[in-house]
């Protein structure tokens, strides 16, 4: 069948989170004890957001096991392994997100995995409406 089935091709997008679902969901993944689905409901959120705001395919973005990215303006990485990769936890994602953690601490505290030389999200976090969420509170 060379890799099509009935005329299909290639992957299947993920549908958008919309703010009224991605919002409430990063307000309760913030508090404390959060549940699992509204953790992965934020994360993949913020991951989207993260992906309008710095469009582009140089750096992936990792955040396991709830999802990952691929943003920032420049080479376009298409085979294998990237060569510019961010991976943290979820909790340090949202608080990357949300502002309560900058890029420098996480760094500088190791809660931030990054490789290459374009792996660096300063100046992309924190999100600018998940930070004003995170300010409502």
């Amino acid at each position: 069948m060379g890799g099509a089935r009935n005329g299909y091709r290639g992957s299947v997008a993920r549908a958008r989170i919309s703010a009224e679902v991605g919002e409430p969901a990063v307000l309760a993944a913030l508090a404390p004890e959060p549940d699992r689905s509204s953790i992965a409901t934020a994360v993949r959120y913020t991951l989207q957001l993260l992906a309008e705001r710095a469009e582009g395919n140089t750096v992936e973005v990792r955040v396991p096991p709830f999802g990952a990215v691929q943003c920032i303006p420049g080479p376009r990485h298409t085979r294998g392994t990237p060569p510019n990769v961010v991976e943290t936890d979820p909790a340090t994602w949202l608080a990357l997100a949300a502002g309560s953690l900058t890029w420098s601490e996480a760094m500088a505290g190791a809660r931030v995995h990054a490789s290459g030389t374009r792996a660096d999200l300063e100046g992309f976090v924190p999100l600018p409406p998940v930070a004003a969420l995170g300010r409502a509170e």
